[in-house]
């Protein structure tokens, strides 16, 4: 069964940081994805418990946004997040696929839009057994998951500078953000207005055509 979303990723300060890690070495990416992964299993083991008993725990995470995917096999004992090229397959089969841009797939692991909504939207599409990805919905739902503050806690008292920097970079992301938006919308606008235009003429054609038949017998005696 498949939900299919709007996913095209749209011009914003994460498909920039995808541009720029291109380059990026895969251990090194590796290496940040285990970091969180253990990050979340110390904090919220509870979720993947409550994942126990389905029959496959494989889910392949596909942020449009960035040049790569993720493996997430989230069988207990030992919760694994691979790192994927584009094009690059998981070494097993997985229940289900879910993509999406990763601010809405952060949102969604956080608690900060409701699961129903977003998953019956156009922000992701989801293909695959559906029955695991509500059992992984319901694992996360309720956990008060902070990828933030899971991964800054192991650094005690240098978690609060640490913060700092990153509420700082918040700002720096939300204030690109709008600038992206402004400069779409600044692209955008002429091609929109031309195509508005084009419509406008396109339905006066249709009414001219149809209108066509309606002379002729006005002409005839």
């Amino acid at each position: 069964m498949s939900l299919s979303g709007k996913t095209a990723p749209a011009l914003s300060p994460v498909l920039l940081l995808g541009f720029a890690l291109r380059p990026a070495p895969k251990p090194a990416l590796q290496a940040v994805a285990s970091l969180a992964m253990a990050a979340l299993l110390r904090s919220h083991r509870g979720v993947f418990e409550r994942l126990e008993g389905q029959a496959n725990l494989d889910f392949l995470i596909d942020p449009v946004d960035l040049p790569f995917r993720f493996h997430l096999s989230a069988a207990m004992p030992s919760p694994r997040l691979y790192v994927l090229g584009e094009d690059e397959e998981p070494e097993q089969p997985v229940a289900a696929t879910i993509k999406g841009p990763l601010p809405a797939l952060i949102d969604l692991l956080e608690g900060r839009i409701d699961g129903d909504s977003l998953f019956f939207s156009r922000a992701l599409a989801i293909e695959g057994d559906m029955a695991a990805v509500v059992a992984l919905r319901n694992a996360v739902d309720g956990a008060d998951i902070s990828l933030t503050e899971d991964l800054l806690r192991p650094l005690g008292p240098l978690g609060a500078p640490a913060r700092g920097l990153l509420r700082a970079g918040g700002a720096l992301y939300r204030r690109a953000e709008r600038d992206l938006e402004t400069l779409r919308a600044a692209l955008v606008a002429p091609v929109q207005r031309r195509c508005d235009s084009q419509e406008a003429g396109l339905r006066d054609l249709d009414e001219k055509v149809a209108s066509m038949p309606a002379r002729r017998r006005e002409r005839q005696p």
